[in-house]
Order: structure tokens, then C-alpha cells, then sequence
């Protein structure tokens, strides 16, 4: 889509990418594992600062490690252990079905980072103001509770959530500026209005037993055991040094 590339590079663009950047580089440098997935904003590399040794892009349009619908993704169940979906969900036609497919090929405990605009928010009426014309305007803007709620349906815990970009979605940076006191403000008097809301979700199976190597399980029986049979000499000794019932 060349209007939504045209509109990250705008100064209006630039504000929610460093906001967005430097969110991405503070919570994806403490997650572990060995794959990890960005779909969509190929332009950004939103998993620099994650340490897996597989890192991969992939989405519809741009510089792509793979080409396919984040709706429909090319990749094994259970494979994964982070996925980043930065606005994916906002101009997608099926969003309940891209977070479908993202519970399906994620591992047991892996790790969903969502980014969106908040239709509760300064953007959200201005998108109401330009009749849902234009980019990022025409856009989803689907809530947060809204998507808290799918995600809960589809087993995922929410770890956190944050909001940013608090300050109008002026187009001129001098006017952004003026209002920059918002930005510092924001998460305090109105923290549910920012204009970007952040997501981290972690996908929880429902009756696992974590399975221990062999050695451990000897180890934890060894030490079952010993604990038994010191309750078991305790008790010996205690019984030996009664002298029974006394009556009065």
C-alpha cells in the first residue's frame, strides 16, 4: 500500500515509529527462545534488539523473509516462540483470524506483542472527523478491551499493556511540540487516551505437566525419600521418649 508507506514517512509517521521503536527494543530484549516472527511494518526491524538465533519478516508487501497473509501463515504449529504483529490487526480484513493463527504457531508459553491504534483517543476522533479516509484513518481501530477479550477466548494470559502517543495527531511537528507537555502527562491524567496502544500476551495450554529429564526425576525421588525417612525417625524417637497417657 503506497499511501501507508508515504505516511510512516511522514513527520506525523516518524512520531508513532519512535515511540513504537523504542518500545519494541526495551520488551523483545528479555523474551527467550529460538524463533521469532515480525509481521508486517517491514520497514521497521522491530526484533533488533531480541537475541534469538532466528529472526525472521514476514507479510503480504515490502522486504520479506516470506510472502503470505498474516490470516493464513505458512508455518508449523507450535513452532514459534515470539510473534510481533505491529498494525497488522488494524488493516486486516479477518483480525480474530490472524490472532487465530498466531495462537496456532506459537510453543506452549510463547510470546504475542501487539501494536494498534486506540480508537478511545484524540486519533481515534480525528479518524471519526475525516470519515475514516485516508491512512492510517481508515483503518480498524479496534479497542483494547475488544482484543483483550479475543485473546482471552483463544487462551492467552495478558502479561501487560501500555499506551503511548498522547500528544494530537497534528500534522505539523512545531504544533506537536507545543503539545508536547501531553506526552509527559498522558500516562497519568488520561492514560487510557494515547493514540498507540502496546499489548504482550503469553499463550497458556490448559492441562500441561511440565515433563523433567530423568536425572532430575531420580534426584526429586532421592530426596522424597530421604525426606520420608527423617519424618519417619522423628516420629520413632518421639514415640520411644512417651511415657504414655497420664490419668489424673
Amino acid at each position: 500500500m503506497p499511501d501507508w508507506n508515504d505516511w510512516w514517512e511522514s513527520p506525523l509517521g516518524q512520531y508513532v515509529i519512535e515511540h513504537e521503536q523504542a518500545y519494541f527494543d526495551q520488551v523483545v530484549t528479555n523474551l527467550f527462545g529460538f524463533h521469532a516472527v515480525q509481521v508486517g511494518m517491514s520497514q521497521l526491524d522491530l526484533l533488533r534488539a531480541n537475541r534469538m538465533p532466528h529472526r525472521i519478516k514476514i507479510g503480504r508487501v515490502g522486504m520479506v523473509d516470506l510472502h503470505c497473509d498474516p490470516a493464513n501463515l505458512p508455518l508449523e504449529s507450535g513452532s514459534i516462540d515470539l510473534i510481533v504483529l505491529p498494525h497488522v490487526l488494524d488493516f486486516n480484513a479477518n483480525p480474530h483470524q490472524v490472532l487465530r493463527e498466531a495462537e496456532r504457531v506459537l510453543v506452549a508459553d510463547g510470546q504475542l506483542l501487539i501494536a494498534g491504534f486506540n480508537p478511545w483517543s484524540l486519533w481515534g476522533g480525528k479518524r471519526l472527523w475525516l470519515k475514516r479516509q485516508g491512512m492510517p484513518w481508515r483503518g480498524h481501530f479496534l479497542s483494547l478491551p475488544r482484543i483483550k477479550d479475543w485473546l482471552k477466548l483463544l487462551s492467552f494470559d495478558i502479561s501487560d499493556n501500555q499506551l503511548t502517543c498522547y500528544v494530537p495527531p497534528f500534522v505539523q511537528p512545531q504544533w506537536r511540540q507545543r503539545f508536547g507537555f501531553m506526552e509527559r502527562l498522558g500516562a497519568r491524567w488520561w492514560p487510557v487516551a494515547g493514540g498507540v496502544y502496546f499489548l504482550h500476551a503469553v499463550k497458556r495450554v490448559q492441562g500441561m505437566r511440565l515433563i523433567t529429564p530423568a536425572w532430575q526425576q531420580h534426584k526429586l525421588r532421592a530426596r522424597l525419600a530421604a525426606l520420608a525417612e527423617r519424618q519417619g525417625a522423628n516420629v520413632s524417637t518421639h514415640q520411644k521418649g512417651s511415657t504414655g497417657p497420664h490419668h489424673e
